[in-house]
């Protein structure tokens, strides 16, 4: 999801591996299967079915909360919708062991993830910080496979260091083996801590998550936390795969970054800066890939620039699983905030190559950027083991920052509207470091494309076919005007690879989103059609999707979408959205409104009810 960290206003954006799972042998999902009973954890019952939630902190920012069965949420013929888990704390990432019959699910809860005075885990009353029951901080649940909890919460960060950091947001979760179990891995990090300027730099983590007794223990440490934290993780043939966000929102350490505190971007490879400045307004000027308030024209800036080599912001790294801590490389660099990330299957269009979805710049901080489009990509090393670049922070998707597309029009997270307004975005390279990678399809602005999945031949049928893939679109931020109508996002998106010899064909199409019951219907092809526009669930009270930040398979082929739940923002896309209080902008989060759905083929031999369109 897009994320982050700033006292000021601004805008934000908060796996698995499909290539072992014929390996380990049974005994990874066995071990916790039983260490789960041994343990004594009984089914917890559900919390209260309530239709107005708060956030604790600030009573006064409400959100109307009723999943129901899913009801208001359309999809194609065919397919079927269901409430799995509710009433969550910030979901971000789910994980599955078992088989197609009996299995367990490992849900995330993020912890503070979004920047408020709302959303503060020392401030929750009668609650201390390090409490269980602290809605605020990171942990893990976990589920049988008919939605019957089981554990948690699990991984509480402790007064004495242990668990999840405190302050996350804990994004990204995977099993080694896939469904077969083995090692648990996730990521951290401390970038909630937007009070204190710049004590979230370097805090992100890679982590070795013990189950049933919730113990983590950090791989690899010290990687770049800005504006995006590090986020979902992958294993492959015995390497850690996981998406690094930007420090930044468009590569240069504005206002909008810890009061400009907050750590620069870090190259993957060595760079030349341009002659370009980047005005804050206060007599603070800077160049891109600096610290705030540095100005280096034409400065050649190294690789990993003091960090860790392999370290870098903006890409794709991983390391090996035997060695984490001293094998960190990148993979691929130049994206803005890479988060979901997949290897394809082998016999895919892709060939087994990693897709990724991309978050696109904001209307925020020294060098803002309006109408940016969000980006699908493959993300490779070159033929000489250095790693492709994607030609971010210059380019946005297929065209140059200076297209009068992205002129910046004016908003409350600008640092310096006079400077910018109207103007193109100037580049902040001289040169590119090499031939830029396109990305593979574009999204529309604003959508805040995240998790992404590739659908098992169970659940192909009507609008599905044949290598596609769902993507969890989040949606927007209430920092810029909405991006169209209907506004898209807080859904999920199809994408039909339609050519088996080829990646480059595609067919994109909205699978499921949020219509009230009563005016859904279906085009003759079966995909969803609703007779008025709606937006997220809390703002329209439907029984719906809020903020979708990952989308998954299970071991029984059904789509598990991980909802974040509701979240009130500065409401210019949705004037509904908007936070009671202007003291509590920009992003107040809702505990307790999370959701996981699971989305179903109906067998076709049992029948279904399509409903008369």
């Amino acid at each position: 999801m897009k994320r982050i960290v700033s006292s000021k206003p601004r805008s934000s954006c908060l796996s698995r591996c499909s290539a072992t799972r014929g390996s380990p042998p049974r005994r990874g999902k066995d071990a916790l299967a039983a260490a789960l009973l041994l343990a004594g954890l009984a089914a917890a019952p559900l919390a209260g079915w309530a239709q107005t939630k708060f956030n604790p902190v600030c009573p006064a920012e409400t959100a109307f909360y009723n999943p129901g069965h899913g009801e208001d949420i359309v999809v194609p013929k065919g397919f079927k919708v269901e409430v799995f888990a509710r009433d969550l704390n910030m979901p971000t990432d789910i994980a599955f062991v078992g088989s197609k019959d009996r299995f367990q699910v490992v849900v995330l809860e993020s912890g503070t993830g979004l920047p408020s005075q709302c959303n503060d885990n020392t401030r929750v009353p009668g609650v201390p910080k390090f409490s269980a029951n602290n809605p605020f901080t990171p942990d893990l649940l976990i589920f049988d496979q008919d939605g019957r909890r089981l554990a948690g919460p699990l991984a509480k960060p402790t007064a004495a260091g242990g668990g999840f950091q405190p302050d996350g947001p804990a994004i990204g979760l995977a099993f080694e083996h896939d469904f077969k179990g083995g090692t648990l891995f996730g990521t951290d990090s401390n970038q909630g801590v937007r009070g204190a300027r710049g004590a979230a730099n370097d805090s992100s983590r890679v982590l070795k998550i013990s189950l049933p007794s919730g113990t983590v223990t950090p791989l690899i440490t010290k990687l770049p936390t800005g504006d995006h934290p590090t986020e979902q993780i992958v294993v492959k043939d015995g390497w850690l795969y996981w998406s690094q966000g930007s420090t930044t929102n468009a590569g240069v350490t504005g206002h909008d970054n810890g009061g400009g505190d907050n750590q620069h971007e870090i190259a993957c490879q060595d760079i030349t800066l341009s002659d370009s400045v980047f005005d804050s307004g206060d007599g603070h000027r800077q160049s891109g890939y600096s610290a705030h308030n540095q100005f280096r024209p034409g400065a050649r800036v190294r690789a990993f620039e003091g960090t860790q080599k392999g370290m870098c912001s903006g890409a794709i790294l991983r390391a090996k699983i035997s060695n984490p801590q001293n094998t960190v490389e990148p993979v691929a660099w130049g994206f803005r905030n890479p988060y979901g990330i997949r290897f394809s299957p082998p016999d895919h269009p892709l060939k087994g190559q990693l897709l990724i979805s991309e978050n696109g710049e904001d209307e925020r901080g020294a060098r803002p950027v309006n109408n940016s489009p969000d980006r699908l990509a493959v993300a490779r090393q070159n033929p000489d083991g250095t790693p492709e670049w994607h030609g971010w922070p210059d380019r946005f998707g297929f065209l140059d920052s200076t297209q009068a597309v992205f002129n910046p029009v004016g908003g409350p997270a600008d640092d310096n509207p006079a400077a910018v307004v109207g103007k193109p975005v100037l580049p902040i390279l001289a040169f590119p470091p090499q031939p830029p990678v396109a990305p593979l399809a574009l999204e529309p602005a604003d959508v805040a494309a995240v998790g992404l999945d590739f659908a098992p031949k169970s659940f192909l049928g009507g609008v599905v076919k044949k290598h596609a893939v769902l993507l969890s679109r989040e949606g927007d931020f209430g920092f810029s005007t909405k991006n169209g109508e209907p506004i898209l996002g807080h859904d999920i998106e199809l994408i039909n690879f339609t050519r088996q010899d080829s990646p480059h064909e595609l067919q994109m199409s909205r699978f499921a989103f949020n219509c009230p019951q009563g005016r859904q219907g279906h085009n003759p092809d079966g995909s969803p059609t609703c007779e008025v526009n709606s937006n997220q669930a809390f703002t329209d009270m439907l029984r719906g999707i809020n903020r979708p930040t990952t989308l998954k398979f299970g071991p029984d082929g059904a789509a598990y979408l991980v909802d974040y739940g509701a979240v009130r923002d500065f409401g210019r896309s949705v004037p509904a959205s908007r936070f009671a209080l202007d003291a509590d902008a920009p992003l107040v989060q809702i505990p307790g409104t999370g959701t996981i759905w699971k989305i179903s083929r109906i067998d076709d031999r049992r029948g279904h009810n399509d409903d008369d369109d």
